[in-house]
Order: C-alpha cells, then sequence, then structure tokens
C-alpha cells in the first residue's frame, strides 16, 4: 500500500484554511476573526497556520486569491476585441460587481487597511496582485496605442490610474454609488483626453 503524499495532505488543509477563513470572514467582523477561529473551522492546528502565513491578514489575501483563480500562475490579460472602450467597460463592470458584492465588501476594506499598514503584506499584494493585473492593464492599453486608439504619448501608468482610479476611490471613500453606469462616466471622461488628437 503506497504511503500517502504529504504535498496532497498539506494542499488539503491549505485550501481547508483558506476556505474557513473565507466562511467566517463572512459570519464576524473582521476585528472578531482569529486564528483559533480559522484553525478550529478548518480541522488544523493553529502551529500549521502560522507555518504558512504571519497573519490573519496574510490568509484572508490568500483566501481572496483563491476565490477569484488570482493564484494559479496563468498570467492575467484583459480582452482585446479590438473595440477598447467595450472590453475597458467589461473589466470594470466586473471590478465594480466584485467590489459592491455583500460577502466581500466589508472584508475586502478591512483587508486594504491591513495593506497600506502592513509593509510585508503590502509587497505580497504588489507582487501577487496589483503587479501583474496593472501589467495586464498596459499591455491592453499599449495594444490600443499600437492601433491607433490611444495618443502614443499616453504615459500608460497614467492612464491606469485614470480609467481605475476613480472606482476604487469612491469604493475606498464611500463616495457614492458605485455603479456601471459610474464606471461607463467615468471611463468615457478618461478616454476623451487619452485618444489621439
Amino acid at each position: 500500500m503506497p504511503n500517502p503524499d504529504p504535498s496532497r495532505r498539506s494542499e488539503k488543509s491549505r485550501r481547508a484554511v483558506l476556505t474557513a477563513a473565507f466562511e467566517l470572514v463572512q459570519e464576524v467582523p473582521y476585528a472578531q476573526l482569529t486564528i483559533e477561529g480559522i484553525a478550529g473551522r478548518a480541522g488544523v492546528g493553529k502551529q500549521t497556520i502560522y507555518r504558512w502565513w504571519p497573519s490573519k491578514a496574510a490568509i484572508l489575501f490568500d483566501a481572496f486569491l483563491l476565490l477569484s483563480r488570482s493564484d494559479d500562475g496563468a498570467t492575467p490579460e484583459l480582452p482585446d476585441t479590438g473595440d477598447l472602450r467595450r472590453d475597458l467597460a467589461a473589466v470594470l463592470h466586473a471590478t465594480v460587481a466584485e467590489l459592491t458584492d455583500p460577502r466581500t465588501d466589508a472584508p475586502m476594506r478591512a483587508l486594504a487597511v491591513e495593506i497600506a499598514q502592513d509593509p510585508a503584506l503590502a509587497r505580497t499584494y504588489h507582487e501577487r496582485l496589483d503587479g501583474p493585473l496593472r501589467d495586464a492593464k498596459k499591455r491592453r492599453l499599449r495594444s490600443a496605442q499600437d492601433a491607433g486608439h490611444l495618443a502614443r504619448d499616453v504615459d500608460l501608468d497614467v492612464a491606469v490610474d485614470l480609467i481605475w482610479g476613480p472606482l476604487l476611490n469612491r469604493w475606498l471613500q464611500h463616495g457614492g454609488p458605485l455603479t456601471d453606469d459610474y464606471a461607463d462616466a467615468t471611463l468615457d471622461a478618461a478616454l476623451s483626453g487619452l485618444r489621439p488628437r
């Protein structure tokens, strides 16, 4: 009889921890989420959790990556149908849906605060999520430049901030309803300044 594969056992425990964290943070406020509670729900020891993660924020970040399948090693890509506005609107509408999902809104806000206060977590966030997504956004905008849909001299980092920044700012600041209509209005305003003159 073959011996159990420890890597499979470890992956099963890892997924159990991430699932438990995501479930618990929907049941209790983030401030009440504890390593003990996650361990109990996942059926693992606290030492197992601390071997893999330094904090509950790090666990929750990994849980969001697992939920969004953003940690599968694949390079993220934005749609490129040749219609820049339609492609960006689709991505922005998906962003609105994610940010306003009642299951994840409060936990994501808590995680945003943790990322702002924890330099190590901020580095992890940049390396594993924000950086790759930003590169994907810039690749799509570069494709639009090559097709003549954006001005050649547009700074792509600035363009990314102009297109996605208003949504994130409104979400973080509770600055008003975050809707597809708002996303469309901000996109049109950004593109009007980014297109070739």
